[in-house]
């Protein structure tokens, strides 16, 4: 495993490394991804995870600065994970510039539970929102729905979005969440699966799919036209379904 490092290698998955169990879809390529946190131990833990997880090449910065060199070196990974509290910037700023440069998945990992930073960070763009107290289980749960064009909070942040939640629309009008999907995003949270969702609600799970889609557009995470997989792994079924 090689360490951080602008002039150093990635840290990237042997050939054969992995029990094919271990890979969400072993006939398909494997996906790429951007850690940004400037604490070494977590950084190395989560590259460690999403190597488990069946990633293909884990890219990792400590700072904005090396986030923005890594972005302008590789171009768009399927995947970004960012912390908020940089030293010398706010990841805020980070998940806008890397949508505006055509990162389709982003996930904030924060300290926080501050609702202005919950919102602020959809609004930016990202599809989920985690906190570093979260179980390994909860941050795999949360990638691996991002990685299938879902959006994840939380479960001690969800509160924060299905409260009468107002987001700007594509039109700049406020929108809110109906309470249905409410109701899916607080099951999403609880870490229920579409087909689990899908039974609690009586729903079918196209329907539950189009429903996180909204939810998507309404936090300003959706892309219109997007076919819901992350860059160029593409991706069937909702893995965690």
């Amino acid at each position: 495993m090689a360490a951080v490092g602008l002039g150093q290698a990635a840290r990237t998955t042997p050939a054969g490394a992995l029990p094919a169990n271990m890979v969400p879809h072993p006939r398909e390529e494997l996906f790429t991804v951007l850690v940004v946190d400037d604490h070494p131990l977590l950084r190395e833990a989560i590259a460690a995870r999403l190597l488990q997880m069946g990633a293909g090449t884990v890219h990792e910065a400590a700072s904005m600065a090396e986030a923005r060199a890594r972005a302008l070196a590789t171009g768009p990974c399927d995947l970004a994970i960012l912390d908020l509290g940089l030293p010398d910037g706010t990841g805020i700023d980070l998940v806008t510039e890397l949508r505006t440069q055509g990162w389709p998945r982003i996930v904030v990992l924060a300290s926080s539970d501050d609702p202005y930073a919950v919102r602020a960070a959809f609004q930016a763009g990202a599809q989920a929102y985690l906190l570093k107290s979260a179980s390994p289980m909860v941050v795999t749960d949360g990638v691996r729905r991002v990685l299938d064009g879902g959006v994840y909070a939380d479960p001690s942040v969800a509160p924060v979005l299905a409260a009468g939640t107002r987001v700007p629309g594509t039109d700049n009008t406020p929108r809110e969440l109906s309470g249905r999907e409410v109701e899916v995003l607080q099951l999403v949270a609880d870490g229920r699966s579409n087909k689990e969702i899908g039974e609690a609600l009586n729903l079918s799970a196209l329907t539950v799919k189009s429903h996180l889609s909204r939810i998507g557009r309404k936090l300003g995470t959706g892309r219109p036209g997007s076919d819901g997989r992350p860059g160029h792994a593409r991706r069937g079924d909702q893995m965690t379904g």
